[in-house]
Formats: structure tokens, C-alpha cells, sequence
């Protein structure tokens, strides 16, 4: 696979590349920590996996984090999962998001942005002051260390208030969208019973207003370890009965008091997509999240106090908090709240244009529908300041690399496109962006420093240039601490550590090329394995979806009882289009032309459409089931789904098969 793509897509400049944060911190983590000088980035990498204390101890140290206890060590034990971090040490993730307010008080630190697309500043000392009046009531409301807070919020400027304020008291975050039902909410927040929640009336979506007063007042009669119940009035209504008023808790000038916790002590809790059970409640450390967002937006993501940083995500999805970790850079953020392809599918590049973003982050899919659709972002907006354009998600199909590449350059600009991987697992990314090195067409750049991360086969064994398992062989402080109501860790083991006993296993099949890069092929558990030669579905994907008659599609490997092996491909058609013979033939050759002659669906079969999970990924694995005769109620977690009705065609479809 190495060989594919000699020539890269795009190669930083000599200037680039030493203006980038890695140079400078390769250059001073060799004169100070030993790191090697000669060899670029390949040399660090392998220095930080090699040298793991003395990385992260070096780490700690370019970004000067404030440790109001000292650690004795850096790690007190390798072992996976249980890994020890910074044992002894204490500090406080809000205090350093909150630390620009010091240098930079009347700079924005958040940028606000509606379907209006008329950005609205929130500066850092105004974000301090509110986090400060809210921690105060926070605590008066008897808010402690490690109790849960909870957020029904969409991306909006009271939500990071919320979850800093929240780090602040030492309590613990968690989120969800109010795009989700009830029963998604409760699936998730019964699990971390919280003592707060905030909630806004509803949420505006697609030029239209979202009431959701019902659904908080059952999230309300379902959650009774609830002390406290804030009320933020996006709509405008009034607070229901025995709700606190958003504004009434942040009015106060109070400076904040930050709680100084352990390095471990939980910051929030994340969920996995619950497709088939309910989700992970995922917890993840203060102190852990705070040096891996470090490492990841200062060095990866080369953010600093000149950028703009924007990702159009929502609270249900780790980039929400990632995105919040821009803060820890001096960075302004830019909240965008509203669909993404509102008024037309250009919608995000225009507030890309209208907040100066220097890095803008955003779906793959949603760079295929820009293509798809015409769009065309550097001639019809000024995106001169945008630098970098990051996708994840789903892996960037080549298509996707070279539209991006095509229009940018057309316009005269110099485009870093910065494909990333990683999962909700880690709040992180495993591979993805490096300033300092080229592009290749379907590409990551390479690896993440302190990531450790290597292809195996069956047995264990790394593979270089050939498909294998994504896992990590050594410990990442953003692992999660522990699962919610996993006593025994057994959940946690079982999720991660049950292939391969003391490594990381993730799920996804991945190459790492010898040129050191990373190529993600979907996931593993949904692999495509016809006669011995095993395929990604995001392979099969990237090729059928090229295709401008295929709006989405969906592909299952199903191991019959026979011994045999049916493997169907799902398409929704673009509006006008017929699924004929033509088509049909189409879709094979491109099939067995592009990818596999082993690979050619035993049928093609036109669908209404792709179920998703709520934060958009296309679910494989639980189809798959409905088809081999899984009840619906066994086969998903209804909460997980987008679009339940969908799942109906799927099951009536493998009724009548039966």
C-alpha cells in the first residue's frame, strides 16, 4: 500500500514547517529531555514512545502546567488497563482553560454563532467572571468533588460555562444533545445519577424551532437524584416550576476558586453509541484530558493565541469537549449551533468565513456532500484564513482529499488537509495531523506522539503495509479511568483488552504504510472477509458513493448457517434515479474494478435509507444482526438510532429472507 501514493498531495513549506509549535518543541525536548535531534518526525515519535515518562514529563513542561501538588513520578504503573498517571500530583482542568483571561481579559475567547451566521464575542474575562459566579452557586447548591452535573444544551456558550464551572468545584461533566429523545437522555444520565441539571426550553434546527419542555419535564420525573434542575431560556419561555433561571446563577463577579484534584480525578463522562446495549459511560480524567488535549491541539493541531478554532460538532460527541480544549491553548473557539446545511450546504464554510477560523474541523461526510453537491467553498467565500481543514468521523475518502486539495489550490491558498482517527474511548485522535509532514491521498500523517499505535494480525504480530487491528501497545492519559458502574472493571477489560491481554484493541482495521502514515479501513468487527481476503466496508464505501447516483450506501457480510457468506449492498438513490440494469452493472464494475472481484455484492437492493447512530455514524453491526434473525429489541438499543423507522425495512426484510 506504501507505494500507491509516491507523490504526496501537498507538502508543508520550509516556512510552515518552522513556525509549527512541534518544531520548536522538538528542538527544545532535544536540548533539555534527549530527544533525538536528527530524523524529524519519524525520530520523535519513536522518542515518545520509547522514552514515555520523559515525553510526557517533557509535555507537562512546554505548556507549563500548573501542578499545585507535585507528582512523585510520571507513571507509577505501565499495566493496561489501570495505568497510573502523575500519581501524587494535583491541579485543576478549568484553571488552565480559563488562564488567557490573565493576559488577553477583553479578547474573545468564544465566538458564538446561530443559523444567522452573525458571530457574537464572549471575551475571557466575561467567560471567567461566569464561570466563577456559576461555580460559586454551584457549590452553594452543595455541589462537590465527584458528584455528576448534567447538560441538555446545545453548542452554546452556557454549556462551556456549564462544564467549567463544573471542572472548577471538582465535580464531574456529562453531556447530551437536545436533538436526543428522553429515552436516549436516561440511558445515559440514569447510569451517573446527577444532582444538576442544566436544560435549555428547546433548540432551533433548520430554520425551525424545537420545543422540548416535555421532554425535560419526564427527564425531570425520571432522574430523582436531581437537586437542582437550571433552566436556560433559548426560546424564550419562562422557567418551569422549581427551576433556577440560567441568568440569576451567572450574574455575580466572582472570581473562581478551582478545586485542586487529583491527576485521575474524573472530569467527565463520555458515551459510546449504545447501538446494541446500553452505552459505556466512559470516565475520563482531569488531569489525563487535560495533557493529551494539550499535546493534541498545541502540537498536532498547532493552535495557539492567534487562532480561530471552529468544528461543527454537538454535545453528544467527544468533539464537543475536544473542541472546548481549545481554550487550553489561548485559542478562541467558535461555537456553531444549527444543522449544518442551513441555509444550503455551504452553510458551514460561510461561518468558517464569517469567524476568521484558522482551523476548521468538520465531518467527511459532509465534505462528500459539499463535492456532490457543487459546492464550491475558496471561490465563493474568503477563506483566506483558514490554514488547516480537518475531517473525521469517518475516514476521508481519496475523492474527498483531492476535491478539497483542487478548490483550495484554485483559489491560490495553500490547504493543510488533516484526516484524524481516534474515538469517544480517548477524547483524542490516535492518527491524524502533523504539521510538519506531507499529505498523502487517503492518508493520516502519521501516528500521534506518546501514541504507540501498530497494525497486528491474529497472533499478535505487527504488520507493516497490510491490513490488520488497530491497537496500542502502550498506555494514553486520556484512557479512560474506569467505565460508570463497571465494579469489577470487567465491562472496561472486555471492551478493549480482551484480544490481545495488556493492549489496546480498538475495532478498526487500519494499515500503517511504511512511510509511516495510516490508512483507516472501517471498523473490524463489520469486516468483510470473502474468501480469506478481508475488506473494510469504508473501502466499498468510498467507491460505490463516487458514483453521483448514489446518495449513501450500506454493506453487510453475513455468515450464512451453511458455511456460505451473503454479503448485500444497500444504496439510497439520489433524488431521480432509478435503480435499472445499468446501474446495477455500474456498481459491480466499479466494485470489482476499483477494489475486488471477491467483493462484488451478492445483491444490490435499494432502501429508503442508512441508519445512523445520533452522532451520525452508519451502523454495520446491528443491521447485520437484524439479518440473521436478531429481534429488533436484541439487535439495537432504540435510543441509538436516528431514524428507528429505517430499522423496520431492514427487519421486514429479513423476515421475508427467512
Amino acid at each position: 500500500m506504501s507505494t500507491e501514493n509516491p507523490q504526496p498531495l501537498w507538502q508543508p513549506d520550509p516556512e510552515r514547517i518552522a513556525q509549527a509549535q512541534i518544531t520548536e518543541f522538538h528542538t527544545w525536548a532535544a536540548e533539555r529531555h534527549g530527544a533525538p535531534a536528527e530524523g524529524g518526525y519519524a525520530a520523535l515519535h519513536r522518542w515518545s514512545v520509547d522514552e514515555l515518562d520523559t515525553f510526557w514529563k517533557a509535555v507537562t513542561e512546554w505548556f507549563d502546567v500548573r501542578f499545585s501538588t507535585p507528582y512523585a513520578r510520571v507513571l507509577g504503573d505501565r499495566a493496561m488497563p489501570g495505568a497510573q498517571w502523575f500519581p501524587g500530583a494535583t491541579l485543576n482542568y478549568a484553571e488552565h482553560a480559563l488562564r488567557a483571561a490573565e493576559t488577553r481579559p477583553d479578547e474573545p475567547a468564544l465566538l458564538c454563532v446561530d443559523e444567522s451566521h452573525e458571530p457574537r464575542p464572549v471575551t475571557w474575562s466575561e467567560l471567567r467572571r461566569q464561570v466563577g459566579s456559576l461555580a460559586a452557586e454551584l457549590r452553594a447548591l452543595g455541589v462537590r468533588p465527584g458528584d455528576r452535573v448534567s447538560g441538555y444544551l446545545p453548542n452554546i456558550p452556557q454549556a462551556v460555562v456549564a462544564l467549567l464551572a463544573t471542572a472548577t468545584v471538582g465535580a464531574v461533566w456529562t453531556s447530551c444533545a437536545p436533538d436526543f429523545g428522553a429515552r436516549s437522555v436516561l440511558d445515559r444520565f440514569q447510569q451517573v445519577e446527577p444532582v444538576v441539571l442544566f436544560t435549555v426550553d428547546g433548540y432551533r434546527y433548520g430554520g425551525k424551532e424545537h420545543d422540548r419542555r416535555d421532554t425535560v419535564a419526564e427527564l425531570r420525573r425520571e432522574l430523582p437524584t436531581l437537586r437542582a434542575v437550571v433552566h436556560v431560556p433559548l426560546l424564550g419561555t419562562p422557567a418551569p416550576e422549581g427551576a433556577l433561571e440560567w441568568s440569576a446563577l451567572t450574574a455575580a463577579d466572582t472570581e473562581p476558586e478551582f478545586e485542586q484534584v487529583s491527576f485521575d480525578h474524573p472530569l467527565w463522562v463520555l458515551y459510546s453509541s449504545g447501538t446494541t446495549g446500553l452505552p459505556k459511560a466512559i470516565v475520563q480524567s482531569q488531569g489525563g484530558i487535560l495533557v493529551e488535549h494539550l499535546k493534541q491541539l498545541g502540537l498536532h493541531c498547532d493552535l495557539g493565541p492567534e487562532d480561530r478554532f471552529f468544528w461543527y460538532t454537538s454535545t453528544g460527541w467527544m468533539m464537543w469537549n475536544f473542541l472546548v480544549s481549545g481554550l487550553l491553548t489561548g485559542t478562541t473557539i467558535v461555537l456553531y449551533d444549527g444543522s449544518p446545511g442551513y441555509p444550503d450546504t455551504g452553510a458551514q464554510w460561510r461561518v468558517a468565513e464569517r469567524t476568521g477560523a484558522t482551523l476548521y474541523g468538520t465531518s467527511a461526510a459532509y465534505v462528500m456532500a459539499c463535492r456532490k453537491a457543487g459546492v464550491h467553498p475558496a471561490r465563493d467565500h474568503d477563506l483566506s484564513a483558514v490554514q488547516c481543514v480537518a475531517t473525521t468521523g469517518s475516514p476521508l475518502p481519496p475523492d474527498g482529499f483531492r476535491w478539497l486539495h483542487d478548490e483550495f489550490a484554485d483559489s491560490g491558498a495553500d490547504l493543510w488537509i488533516a484526516s484524524v482517527s481516534g474515538g469517544t474511548d480517548v477524547c483524542s485522535c490516535f492518527a491524524g495531523g502533523v504539521p510538519t509532514l506531507p499529505v498523502h491521498i487517503g492518508e493520516l500523517q502519521a501516528p500521534g506522539l506518546g501514541t504507540d499505535l501498530q497494525s497486528w494480525d491474529p497472533n499478535g504480530d505487527p504488520l507493516v503495509d497490510e491490513v490488520g487491528e488497530l491497537v496500542v501497545t502502550n498506555p494514553m492519559p486520556s484512557m479512560p479511568i474506569h467505565f460508570w458502574n463497571d465494579p469489577d472493571g470487567s465491562r472496561y477489560h472486555d471492551s478493549y483488552f480482551d484480544t490481545y491481554p495488556g493492549v489496546w484493541r480498538h475495532g478498526d482495521w487500519i494499515t500503517v504504510t511504511s512511510r509511516g502514515s495510516v490508512v483507516i479501513h472501517g471498523r473490524s468487527d463489520s469486516t468483510l472477509n470473502r474468501q480469506g481476503v478481508r475488506m473494510g466496508s469504508a473501502d466499498i464505501y468510498e467507491a460505490v458513493e463516487r458514483l453521483p447516483e448514489i446518495k449513501e450506501s450500506l454493506v453487510i457480510g453475513i455468515e450464512q448457517p451453511d458455511g456460505g457468506y451473503w454479503m448485500p449492498l444497500f444504496v439510497q438513490l439520489a433524488p431521480g434515479t432509478t435503480l435499472d440494469e445499468a446501474l446495477l452493472t455500474r456498481i459491480n464494475q466499479t466494485i470489482r474494478e476499483q477494489l475486488s472481484p471477491r467483493h462484488v455484492p451478492d445483491e444490490i437492493i435499494e432502501v429508503p435509507g442508512v441508519p445512523h447512530t445520533l452522532t451520525g455514524k452508519r451502523i454495520e453491526v446491528p443491521v447485520k444482526r437484524l439479518l440473521q434473525g436478531t429481534p429488533l429489541e436484541k439487535a439495537v438499543n432504540p435510543g441509538s438510532i436516528d431514524n428507528l423507522d429505517l430499522l423496520h425495512f431492514y427487519e421486514d426484510l429479513a423476515r421475508k429472507r427467512a
